[in-house]
């Protein structure tokens, strides 16, 4: 089986800094995974999922998405076969619903019956009627609305591997509970791979079925939840647990 990403010995260092944003990364991500990538401020995330599809490029080592080498892709195209989702989500303001989520199946020149129909598929996939949603702003929607929208444009055409950088961040806890929960069930029903930066340890082991735990741009461990829990691999995993109040039975102290 051909991983949908593969990173092998990957550094990336920005200009001035004193220490590598990543530093000799070595990991696989498998199809179908929900990977959640977790760290303090300035560890290293959203580096990682920037290089999956390169708005940054390595400076060493390769980055390999179902295979093949993104360094020698076009940019474009491939981010127009991978989604993204962030925080901020990226509306266009001056874009209905029905637009915004267009955007990506217009430029790959699908037809207007079947971006109509993919359009109402997704609002119903997230629990907004498209009879009433379609044609909002993204100033008449709620921040959960906003997001929901955001990670449907994201998935219009299909992509086989979702990138969500702190997706839920600026939600009130309750809405994002529930749009964890959304994120499962189409994570689930969809079997595609979803990479998701976050650093919320709770968010984390219950969306991930891998954890991905970096700091200081080094790999602190690579593991299910469960293992995590179970068998920190570093001092700096176990502090980050601890802060969170998880012992290792997986019990909130």
């Amino acid at each position: 089986m051909t991983p949908a990403v593969e990173f092998i010995d990957v550094t990336k260092r920005f200009p001035g800094a004193t220490s590598p944003a990543l530093d000799h990364v070595n990991l696989t991500i498998d199809p179908g995974e929900l990977v959640c990538v977790l760290g303090t401020s300035g560890g290293g995330k959203t580096t990682f999922i920037k290089l999956i599809n390169r708005l940054h490029d390595p400076d060493t080592g390769t980055v390999l998405v179902n295979g093949q080498d993104v360094s020698q892709v076009d940019p474009v195209e491939l981010r127009r076969g991978i989604g993204y989702v962030i925080q901020q989500t990226g509306l266009f303001p001056h874009m209905t619903v029905s637009e915004n989520i267009a955007c990506v199946p217009k430029i790959l020149k699908w037809d207007r019956g079947r971006i109509d129909a993919r359009v109402d598929e997704l609002l119903e996939l997230v629990h907004l009627d498209p009879s009433d949603f379609r044609d909002r702003y993204p100033s008449q929607l709620s921040g959960g609305q906003q997001q929901r929208i955001g990670l449907v444009r994201a998935l219009a055409a299909s992509p086989e591997i979702m990138l969500l950088d702190e997706p839920f961040g600026a939600i009130d806890a309750i809405t994002r509970a529930k749009l964890q929960d959304e994120l499962l069930r189409i994570h689930r029903g969809s079997g595609k791979t979803f990479v998701f930066v976050t650093h919320d340890v709770t968010e984390a082991l219950k969306l991930g079925t891998k954890v991905l735990v970096v700091d200081a741009g080094r790999v602190q461990q690579y593991a299910t939840p469960e293992e995590l829990l179970a068998h920190p691999a570093t001092p700096f995993v176990r502090e980050l647990l601890e802060t969170q109040g998880y012992t290792p039975e997986g019990r909130r102290a």
